[in-house]
């Protein structure tokens, strides 16, 4: 059998580095392989509760629980980033495991930030961000010629836990396509400030829950039915308004596989 690591000449996740690891949405098989060997030659995972539990299962270290869920009590954001360091400075083999992208409202920018003014060495290893793969399982091709050239992402979830504070007149004229990511909440507010925009009610929109997972939730509605829609929808879900979402009767593949 090819030793597959081997033969891409991928790098080894040596003592005293921390690896910032974006796992996917969802699904265990998009894991990147750097990801993946970081996995296997971690000696310590800290990991959030959106990565799949097959891929810590791989892991032959320790893995400790440094996730972050609404209403749970769970570590705070200096606890991690000096846990971090901290274990590099052991000498440690250490993976950060996020699902999704570190660097796409995951919280990776800031790990990154401690790691070096602590002076660890890391490596940074993107993963597939929900609001394109998830997207994509849900058969709405984040872009596409015939319906748009521009997409935003935007965090409907602030640090204070309310919505997050936008110029909507902008984000109404802006990209013709948005993302909301933790927003599943606030689906009516956004709504009705879209439409308050100018943004047509009856703009195609769509929920895409527990994406590229087993149980993955998806609903297709407008622009003006996305709170109704969102009311009872699974936690874990992105929002995501444009005419691509229209695509999706035709694309949705996962549902014939």
């Amino acid at each position: 059998m090819v030793d597959a690591f081997a033969a891409l000449d991928l790098p080894d996740l040596l003592p005293g580095w921390v690896w910032l690891v974006g796992a996917g949405p969802g699904d265990s098989g998009l894991i990147t392989a750097l990801g993946l060997k970081a996995i296997i030659q971690a000696e310590v995972v800290l990991h959030d509760a959106l990565v799949d539990e097959k891929l810590l299962a791989l892991a032959p270290g320790e893995k400790i629980y440094a996730g972050k869920r609404a209403g749970v009590r769970s570590c705070k954001q200096d606890e991690i980033s000096d846990m971090l360091v901290m274990l590099a400075k052991q000498g440690k083999r250490v993976l950060r495991l996020k699902g999704g992208d570190p660097f796409v409202f995951g919280r990776g920018g800031e790990e990154a930030q401690a790691l070096a003014r602590a002076g660890v060495p890391f490596r940074i290893v993107p993963g597939i961000t929900a609001g394109i793969g998830g997207l994509a399982y849900a058969g709405i091709p984040v872009t596409h010629r015939d319906t748009n050239h521009a997409v935003t992402f935007i965090t409907g979830h602030g640090s204070d836990g309310k919505l997050t504070r936008m110029d909507w007149d902008a984000v109404a004229r802006g990209a013709s396509t948005l993302v909301f990511y933790m927003a599943r909440k606030f689906a009516g507010e956004i709504a009705q400030d879209l439409i308050a925009a100018g943004l047509a009610a009856d703009t195609p929109a769509a929920i895409v829950a527990n994406a590229a997972r087993p149980d993955q939730d998806v609903r297709i509605t407008t622009l003006s039915g996305l709170g109704a829609a969102a009311a009872d929808a699974p936690a874990l879900a992105i929002l995501v308004i444009g005419e691509n979402v229209a695509l999706a009767s035709e694309l949705a593949w996962l549902a014939r596989t």
